[in-house]
């Protein structure tokens, strides 16, 4: 059985690595000053997702009820998580765009998504995603109302976060020096445990969803991240931290796309 307090400490340990929220010690098992053991504490990572996009979800949810356009509001919701999360998934959405379409090797694709620096296909990557992100919970917003679409919205943090890890315990790392031979990468048991816990997440969707929209997002979110990683393979041999932030946005963005593209 797995141990509540240990669960809530390995949350806390996601939440802190993948966010900028300030959370104070949870509990007994939980050491803010420790660094996160991902082979176990990745495991809570949908859970997090869901932590992390709270702040979004409820400024969402309280805007959708004035007479602010869903436009706006959407475009509000995604800055909002944004600024949560520190751009990290954006940031290496826009790397890896960066690399995989200005290097012609291996060993310079990897040089460029080290590069702070965003360059024109990056920009490029991140406005058409913020952009399209908006454009979708906007009609999210406009079809379900507020309540409804924050939690949509809120399964598609979740669901991104499961699939993130489900690539990353699968995938070889990239670079021996980083993050996965650093702060160790999923194993089995926290991968099937992840899953569960975003599938626990998703309940509240499901309800909210028809089961072809539902059954649609799912599709295109699972076949992108899998893309992403066969992709990954091919052009730098596995992933680094930035593929994983890029799974998560463009599997978010795959997901909000498919439950947007059937009543």
């Amino acid at each position: 059985m797995t141990d509540p307090a240990l669960l809530l400490a390995d949350l806390a340990a996601c939440t802190r690595f993948f966010s900028r929220l300030p959370l104070p010690r949870l509990g007994p098992s939980d050491n803010p000053d420790a660094a996160p053991y991902f082979r176990r504490v990745s495991r809570a990572a949908p859970l997090a997702g869901v932590l992390i996009a709270l702040p979004a979800a409820l400024l969402g949810l309280i805007l959708g009820l004035t007479a602010l356009p869903p436009l706006a509001t959407a475009l509000i919701v995604v800055g909002t998580l944004a600024a949560t999360t520190g751009a990290l998934h954006e940031d290496g959405l826009a790397d890896v765009v960066d690399g995989f379409f200005g290097g012609g090797t291996s060993e310079r694709r990897l040089e460029i998504m080290k590069d702070s620096r965003i360059g024109t296909f990056g920009a490029l990557a991140l406005v058409l995603s913020v952009a399209l992100r908006t454009i979708l919970l906007s009609a999210l917003l406009e079809r379900f109302g507020p309540g409804e679409a924050m939690v949509l919205f809120l399964g598609a943090e979740a669901l991104s976060r499961t699939l993130m890890v489900w690539q990353w315990s699968q995938l070889p790392s990239a670079r021996p020096d980083g993050l996965g031979n650093r702060f160790g990468r999923p194993d089995t048991g926290a991968a099937g445990q992840a899953a569960l816990f975003g599938a626990l997440c998703l309940l509240p969707s499901a309800v909210a969803l028809s089961v072809p929209a539902l059954s649609l997002g799912l599709i295109l979110a699972g076949i992108a991240a899998h893309g992403i990683g066969r992709l990954v393979l091919a052009k730098i041999g596995g992933f680094t931290g930035d593929v994983l932030g890029a799974v998560q946005q463009i599997t978010a963005l795959a997901f909000l796309l498919g439950i947007a593209m059937i009543p």
